[in-house]
């Protein structure tokens, strides 16, 4: 009897058993993506930067495939539903909707709480002002393949018009992954032509993410140098590729060189840097959406010592830091310098509290003020900057440091009013 037992009930507990484990493990699961999500309601980063996906939840099955797919980790399934656990960590790469094998994910912009600028463009990536185009992040799209197709159509389009006298037939401004690609292109099409970059180097937004992000998950092919066969490549990488590419192919690229005003005149446009001013029959705006660094406004911001990121730690070993700003980039900056021998750093804020960071920057950053290896300065600002001090403005106090470097993070002016004011249509979408 007890082996005819066993020989029943053999089949179904081959059946329940990897059930149970089954559903353990999504249980196990949705309770890390529930953290996760806890986190950055704590943290107040609710908010996606770009384009990024809305679930139907009336229509999601909760199989996984958008977790999956989506490199950044922004996603997870939460009681069997697809939730955006990680909304600042989304950057529109948009592989998620496609994954999904029901279609129950559409890809917005903006939110119903934080309202997204768009500006117009038609097929040919032509605003409503003939001559001026818009390429890349600044479009809403933030996915690398889609801003380098973007770049090389743009130039295509320019290609085809004609050119009037103007000194130039284009002037590009940004050299991240739109602006190297319109490069590329406008000088195989054999365009008079020049690039305009404020930052020091190539990559755009990709230069400021974090240290080993994965930033690409696809194959890309950009004009003179061919398809680049990888996948899955970090930020270190891309760079290296991008530095590659400008050895190999040349383009006509000028560093530090930060666009200040475009101005209509007579059926073309005058250019102005703060180097130069260039007379061009197109202009093409592939500057992202981070826009220009925030400036402090204090007396000597204009030394070398100061720089708008931080870029590698190392470099301000037995040196006297001031970082600046309130959020996650600014304490990260901190925290990473002060890990380096021989380090003083000084943080300083405008704010009462850092109410934006996430709680583990928080703790580290408390850790570190207990060991004296920060000095928080909290409700000040700096007043100026010379070539061996700081000052800066601490309640009613003047309070002197030694300085040999200044990292500001204070975020960016972000480029919507320069558009308007050159006319350039712009829509305002509520997760649209």
């Amino acid at each position: 009897m007890i082996s005819d037992l066993i020989y029943y009930l053999l089949p179904v507990l081959l059946i329940l058993i990897p059930a149970v484990l089954h559903l353990r493990s999504k249980k196990k699961t949705s309770e890390i993506h529930h953290a996760v999500l806890k986190e950055a309601q704590e943290s107040g980063l609710t908010e996606p930067p770009s384009l990024h996906p809305v679930v139907d939840l009336s229509i999601c099955m909760g199989s996984g495939a958008c977790v999956r797919a989506c490199p950044e980790k922004a996603l997870g399934v939460i009681k069997g539903k697809g939730i955006l656990i990680n909304p600042s960590h989304c950057i529109g790469h948009g592989a998620c909707a496609p994954a999904c094998p029901v279609g129950a994910i559409k890809l917005v912009f903006g939110t119903a709480k934080r309202g997204m600028d768009i500006p117009q463009v038609d097929p040919d990536f032509e605003t409503n002002i003939p001559g001026i185009f818009i390429a890349g992040e600044l479009g809403g799209m933030g996915l690398i393949r889609n801003a380098i197709r973007q770049g090389v159509h743009a130039v295509k389009t320019i290609t085809t018009r004609p050119h009037g006298t103007a000194e130039l037939d284009l002037v590009i401004i940004g050299a991240g992954p739109a602006g190297i690609a319109a490069s590329l292109a406008a000088k195989e099409a054999g365009l008079k032509y020049v690039t305009v970059e404020q930052e020091d180097s190539l990559g755009g937004t990709t230069y400021h993410y974090p240290r080993n992000k994965l930033v690409m998950t696809a194959p890309m092919k950009l004009p003179l140098i061919g398809e680049i066969k990888v996948r899955e490549i970090s930020k270190e990488e891309l760079m290296e590729i991008w530095t590659g590419v400008l050895n190999q192919a040349t383009p006509n690229i000028q560093f530090s060189e930060r666009m200040e005003e475009i101005t209509p005149i007579d059926h073309a446009f005058s250019v102005r840097t703060n180097k130069a001013t260039y007379t061009t029959a197109n202009v093409l705006l592939a500057i992202g959406r981070r826009g220009t660094p925030r400036k402090l406004g204090a007396k000597g911001e204009e030394q070398p010592k100061v720089v708008y990121r931080l870029i590698e730690a190392e470099q301000y070993q037995n040196k006297y830091v001031l970082v600046v700003g309130g959020g996650d980039s600014a304490l990260e900056a901190a925290l990473d310098i002060a890990n380096e021998p021989g380090t003083h750093v000084t943080l300083s804020y405008r704010g009462k509290a850092f109410d934006r960071v996430k709680p583990k920057n928080r703790a580290r950053l408390a850790d570190a003020i207990a060991d004296n290896r920060i000095e928080q300065l909290l409700e000040s600002t700096v007043q100026q900057i010379t070539s061996g001090k700081v000052i800066l403005k601490h309640g009613d106090q003047l309070l002197e440091r030694i300085n040999d470097a200044v990292i500001v993070c204070a975020g960016g002016e972000l480029p919507t009013p320069m558009l308007k004011k050159m006319g350039v249509q712009v829509d305002t979408r509520y997760g649209e």
